[in-house]
């Protein structure tokens, strides 16, 4: 059964790159290749578990407010201190956006 949950996370992880690769414009793609996109995403998904932004309580429609600049920011300064370089907010911004994209896409 664990294994099952892991596959299915690494397919999940595995569908989201594929679109965030689609969304990115054509000078980003070369710049944020597939494992650095693999990077952002677990450092996505420390974010939310570490922030308790989805502890927040939602709003009259059910949702909870992402700050995806927050995101992007929190991604910039993990990427720094891990040594994975020196990224540009807003590139990375493009890049939360659409994992957000994605995932509103799931919902839906």
């Amino acid at each position: 059964m664990i294994d099952d949950e892991f596959i299915g996370e690494d397919l999940d992880d595995q569908e989201t790159v594929r679109y965030i690769q689609e969304a990115l414009p054509q000078e980003l793609k070369q710049k944020y290749p597939e494992d650095t996109l693999y990077y952002i995403l677990d450092v996505i998904n420390d974010y939310f578990s570490t922030s308790g932004v989805l502890d927040a309580a939602p709003d009259a429609d059910g949702f909870i407010e992402i700050d995806n600049e927050a995101v992007a920011a929190y991604i910039v300064k993990e990427a720094k201190r891990d040594g994975m370089g020196d990224f540009d907010p807003d590139e990375i911004l493009l890049i939360v956006e659409a994992e957000a994209d994605y995932v509103d896409g799931l919902e839906q």
